[in-house]
């Protein structure tokens, strides 16, 4: 069952001047260690590290809209975070406020699972986010 779905699209340039203009408290106030860390590897890439700031962004933005609430109520950015799989595949950790607020929307008798879509195509980053509730085994 489908308990929430979030979209967003976020500016890569937007998010490159963000960055130009406020740096490490931007990112420190947005993202997790790992998320920077991720940043980082891939700003050798043309784009790479905005690129990756605003697909996570977006991702984040998808996330609380999926879960209900946007950015309000008490969620953090940093209540959220993307990581990924061997494979590639993002996934999203949610803890804080946003776990709880998971936690609450959750059936008796279900898990939640949170999938998550990243693509950009230079100005834009685009996030969905769909929250599953499946049946426990």
């Amino acid at each position: 069952m489908i308990l929430g779905i979030g979209t967003d699209l976020a500016n890569i340039e937007r998010i490159e001047g963000v960055l130009e203009r406020f740096g490490d408290r931007f990112r420190d106030r947005v993202f997790s260690e790992r998320e920077k860390a991720v940043a980082v590897r891939r700003a050798k890439v043309v784009g790479g590290e905005a690129s990756t700031y605003a697909k996570r962004w977006a991702a984040k933005e998808a996330c609380s809209k999926a879960l209900g609430t946007g950015l309000r109520m008490g969620i953090a950015w940093r209540d959220m975070a993307v990581s990924n799989l061997p494979t590639g595949q993002p996934v999203m950790t949610v803890t804080g406020w946003a776990a709880n607020r998971l936690a609450e929307m959750t059936p008796a008798g279900f898990e939640a699972v949170i999938h998550v879509s990243l693509t950009d195509d230079h100005p834009w980053a685009q996030a969905f986010v769909v929250i599953e509730a499946r049946p426990l085994a």
